[in-house]
């Protein structure tokens, strides 16, 4: 694939920057970068044993190498080539996912590892490697990296493991924590590149953000699917339609007699009418019709039949008879001599 984004021709500046080396150290930097026609990034323990030497000697000879090259008249007379990378770098961001930039740069594994290499040679790049917080990634500012990793960390602390949220309300709670970084850099896609940096932020197939660890986010089976399409649809939504939401929305196999039993296992789910399932977090009681009646009388105390379902319909979609049913039962429900019902003294 061709190179689209930067004006030079990365291989041919590589071969150029590589040409003053002794020949096995050439062969290590072609290896450990992929820089041949085996595009493979070799470890420094396999270079080692196809030399017979040790890994540390490897280690060494990558190091004299980089440092040959910046200190030789071709590293000099590319300085143009850096110069475009390092711009290049600063207009996505200043700070960058290493395989967010390298994809930028080309699809092509290949191409992809000449600029890496030409990024590890750079003098004004940086790279910081993943850890339990951030990914790998790249920059030519560490006042500005150190900022935005700043504000990642206070955006991720003020999460709940259950947030979700839109893409436009993560973005302005983000922007929040930035306020000393340079205005030019807050626009939607530098800011979306810089939410990447992280691992414990992380958006779900529906665009909605959170944290990286939530079900919410990363999504592991047809539990976690469902909620998100309940959550979409924003209102109680049959069994059956919601296993073909999933299967529209998350290209996932879905039969309907599982959903059926998974939402029926999960608390984040309410069967609030006859198959139809609304989300726990929407605020509707749990449990069957006589416990929703026998909830609302513990709250308000006793009360005529009119008002029971009248409260009673707003928490189910069920018949107005199948709530009188419910209170006919002297199991659980007594009527006193004024026509209000409450809960039966003891239940058996």
């Amino acid at each position: 694939m061709a190179n689209a984004t930067v004006s030079f021709k990365p291989k041919q500046v590589v071969k150029r920057l590589l040409s003053p080396l002794p020949d096995r150290a050439r062969e290590v930097m072609q290896m450990r970068f992929g820089l041949g026609k085996d595009v493979r990034m070799l470890t420094l323990d396999s270079i080692g044993q196809k030399y017979g030497i040790t890994r540390e000697r490897v280690r060494q000879i990558e190091a004299y190498s980089i440092e040959s090259i910046r200190k030789s008249e071709e590293y000099r007379l590319e300085k143009a080539a850096f110069a475009e990378l390092e711009e290049l770098l600063y207009s996505l961001g200043g700070v960058i996912v290493e395989d967010d930039l390298l994809g930028h740069v080309s699809k092509d594994k290949s191409l992809r590892n000449h600029i890496h290499f030409l990024l590890a040679i750079g003098e004004p790049f940086k790279k910081l490697k993943e850890d339990d917080d951030f990914r790998h990634r790249w920059h030519v500012n560490e006042e500005l990296a150190k900022s935005v990793e700043n504000a990642l960390k206070k955006l991720y602390d003020n999460l709940s493991t259950d947030d979700l949220l839109p893409e436009s309300e993560v973005i302005n709670k983000f922007l929040k924590h930035l306020e000393e970084v340079s205005e030019k850099y807050k626009n939607q896609e530098v800011i979306k590149r810089w939410l990447a940096i992280s691992k414990r932020i992380g958006k779900n197939a529906l665009g909605d953000w959170g944290s990286a660890k939530s079900s919410n986010i990363k999504n592991k089976g047809v539990r976690d699917y469902a909620f998100l399409v309940v959550r979409k649809h924003g209102s109680p939504i049959h069994f059956r339609e919601v296993a073909k939401q999933i299967e529209k929305l998350f290209n996932k196999k879905a039969h309907t007699a599982t959903t059926h039993n998974e939402l029926i296992k999960d608390k984040r789910f309410v069967l609030v009418g006859r198959g139809l399932y609304a989300l726990a977090e929407w605020g509707y009681m749990p449990g069957v019709v006589r416990d929703v009646i026998q909830a609302i009388i513990a709250k308000h105390g006793p009360m005529t039949k009119d008002e029971i379902v009248d409260k009673v319909m707003k928490e189910r979609y069920v018949k107005e008879n199948t709530v009188t049913v419910n209170l006919q039962n002297p199991k659980y429900f007594r009527r006193d001599g004024s026509g209000k019902y409450s809960v039966a003294a003891v239940v058996q």
